[in-house]
């Protein structure tokens, strides 16, 4: 059996390294499907959870009684799983538009139940594949310890992470990914195969099966990635998101991470970003740029401003926008790659005026842009008479009760530092925020400066009437609470925007949640809710981290990546010395739970002296430590509860799922609704409860 155990591990490892990579390029299509939508990853990341869940909890009635543990029925699950990871990829490409309406929204319901049938087969075989390894181990070897398997997944699992972090988004595209990740397995596979000298022409051929649809999934990648309408003539996959350039006739339009971004024929919106802040100030000199707009430059130019800093995080934005004209590099002109907030926070130049050209704010990464901290930034980078300009969704005649909260929390959130903003409704509205008196003739003032415009000269009288200006200033709620970094009320806003647009309610969803969660509650035993209450934990820490570091640092994929892999290299000592002193039982899941409680307790103490102060190293000790603790927490369970294979897959489940709960609660309902502070308080309240159940055990 020695020789079997060997290559078992080694499938076990291989799997882990697969299915973090093959995780983690989903994520990034389903990003790209849905411009970007944060939400996006808390229901993806839910489903794949539960659903490994599932195929986890049914690992020991179909090992009993459909399909026996044997390394030969385990090698062909193995195979199975290395070629659903193109499979899985290509399916979150092509099937969108079949299944919605190309270029539509899509709402919270019909995505979730397309999260949940593309990655169903994948994720299930997943959740199945590690509880079988251990029945298969455990047919020669009854007491083979269920803590290996989970230690060497998760050397798997960590390996995975640095790969795709560190190596494979610099280098590979999505299906060169998988390929390699999969490869691995495959070989893996194909050693398990011989291990006992059971290898067939059939296995063989099998193996060379898999491996063709490996290759052909590399050479379909560009095709996977065609439009339905015009042509692609760029593609891109850069650390922050994929690139690509779309052209239809003349008009060229560039897509990042699925959202348009940049037109060649806006001119009406390159011109309203552009003259309405600029066309107040009596002299232009120092001009800043948060992202840009398609004909920007151009306009930009008419002002003669000595230098123009453009701030752009993503250098291969940069460079395509400029490769195909789509922004035009003009006198003064300086670009800088590097997180917006980030730059203002840093910087000591003073500007005349500041102009964002970021979507909506429905990400953590742009609400940053939209909070009372920003807005303290700004005022503090600009000049006595200087504006700020940013823009959000327009409307015609009707303004929905959720943007106009959305509209009234910024108008509120940007009036604590400045005295004076005007309001511009059209296809977007632009907000005007300055110390000085502010005017809404643009055309007048533009006129005075001798700035011809083709759009603004014709049109602005006719759509944006002194009454319609009035109108929408009337509409401001200033009730509404402001927007901050640690309570992102934005996102509670867009959250429900999202839901009342397609006149539907998340709470329906949230009631079966509850349910489901009562009823599993009822049926779980004590050491199992200790680890669905870690491994909640686990994840909501995860969550808050990667959420407090965007907004402090900014977007800035080396430490993101750094932190999911922190999150995961944990677990692997923590099981280890868990697993090695498990015997004095129930006394180890208290300790490890209070040790829990205190490293959230340190976390809210450093975000609230001050996060932005706080080193990285800081976030990143915690997330280690919180996974140390987390992994510690599983063989003393599993060893409490048996240790045979019911209890193992129990174990895994009940750790699976509360994950699962941990990431979609703390993404969608803590943090929008209760903020940073609150969240840390309910993730403490669950561990609390934990201590309360193991003690009075």
């Amino acid at each position: 059996m020695k020789k079997d155990e060997k290559a078992i591990i080694r499938v076990v490892i291989a799997t882990g390294i697969s299915s973090v990579v093959t995780q983690l390029l989903t994520i990034r299509e389903f990003l790209s499907q849905f411009q970007g939508n944060e939400f996006v990853i808390a229901l993806l990341l839910f489903n794949w959870l539960v659903l490994g869940g599932i195929g986890t909890f049914f690992a020991r009635l179909v090992s009993k009684y459909l399909l026996k543990a044997s390394v030969a029925a385990l090698a062909w699950l193995s195979l199975l799983l290395a070629s659903f990871s193109p499979l899985q990829i290509f399916a979150v490409r092509v099937l969108r538009d079949q299944f919605f309406i190309h270029g539509s929204s899509v709402g919270f319901y019909p995505t979730l139940f397309y999260t949940l049938l593309t990655i169903a087969p994948y994720a299930l075989l997943l959740g199945f594949v590690l509880p079988y390894s251990l029945f298969v181990l455990r047919v020669e070897r009854p007491d083979y310890s269920g803590a290996r398997i989970y230690m060497a997944d998760n050397i798997g699992d960590v390996l995975g992470g640095a790969l795709f972090s560190f190596l494979f988004v610099y280098f590979l595209t999505p299906m060169q990914a998988v390929f390699g990740a999969s490869l691995l397995l495959l070989v893996c596979t194909f050693f398990l195969f011989q291990s006992d000298n059971r290898f067939s022409p059939l296995q063989l051929i099998s193996v060379s099966a898999v491996f063709a649809v490996l290759c052909l999934g590399v050479f379909l990648e560009m095709s996977s990635l065609t439009p339905a309408e015009g042509k692609l003539v760029y593609y891109k996959e850069s650390r922050y998101g994929r690139i690509t350039i779309h052209q239809d006739h003349e008009q060229m339009t560039l897509f990042a991470s699925g959202a348009p971004m940049f037109s060649n024929q806006n001119i009406s919106m390159a011109e309203e970003t552009v003259h309405y802040p600029l066309s107040q100030l009596n002299t232009v000199r120092n001009i800043l740029l948060i992202s840009a707009e398609g004909g920007m430059m151009e306009e930009i130019a008419l002002y003669g401003a000595e230098t123009i800093d453009y701030v752009e995080l993503d250098p291969e934005m940069t460079s395509v926008q400029f490769q195909f004209g789509l922004l035009k590099k003009i006198p003064g002109l300086h670009v800088l790659n590097q997180d917006g907030r980030a730059y203002l926070a840093k910087t000591d130049k003073m500007y005349d005026a500041i102009l964002i050209s970021l979507p909506e704010p429905d990400t953590f990464q742009v609400n940053r842009f939209f909070t009372s901290r920003f807005f303290e930034l700004a005022r503090a980078r600009l000049a006595p008479e200087g504006v700020l300009s940013f823009s959000m969704e327009g409307f015609d005649n009707y303004l929905a009760e959720p943007q106009r909260r959305k509209l009234s929390s910024i108008y509120n959130t940007a009036e604590e530092y400045f005295k004076h903003i005007l309001l511009l409704p059209g296809q977007r509205v632009f907000y005007l925020c300055s110390n000085e008196p502010l005017r809404s003739d643009i055309p007048g003032l533009l006129a005075e400066k001798g700035i011809q415009t083709e759009y603004i000269s014709g049109y602005f009288y006719g759509n944006l009437t002194r009454d319609r200006i009035e109108y929408v200033t009337g509409l401001i709620d200033r009730t509404i609470s402001k927007n901050h970094d640690y309570a992102p009320l934005l996102m509670r806003i867009m959250f429900s925007q999202w839901f009342a647009k397609f006149s539907t309610s998340p709470t329906s969803f949230f009631a079966v949640l509850g349910v489901l969660w009562f009823v599993y509650f009822l049926r779980i035993t004590r050491e199992e809710f200790v680890l669905f209450s870690t491994g909640f934990m686990t994840m909501g820490s995860e969550i808050l981290v990667i959420f407090a570091f965007q907004i402090f640092f900014g977007y800035i994929y080396f430490q993101i990546g750094l932190i999911i892999t922190v999150f995961l290299a944990g677990l692997l000592p923590g099981a280890w010395a868990g697993d090695r002193y498990r015997v004095r039982g129930k006394s180890l899941l208290a300790w490890t739970d209070l040790i829990l409680l205190v490293l959230l307790g340190l976390l809210a103490c450093g975000l609230w002296a001050g996060g932005d102060r706080l080193p990285v190293v800081f976030y990143l000790t915690f997330g280690f430590a919180v996974s140390l603790a987390c992994g510690f927490q599983f063989p003393v369970a599993l060893y409490l509860r048996g240790g045979d294979n019911p209890a193992a897959t129990r174990a895994f489940s009940a750790d699976l799922i509360g994950a699962a709960f941990g990431t979609l609660v703390t993404s969608v309902v803590l943090i929008p609704y209760l903020g940073i502070f609150m969240t840390i308080f309910c993730l403490g309240l669950l561990k609390l409860t934990s201590v309360l159940v193991v003690v009075k055990s």
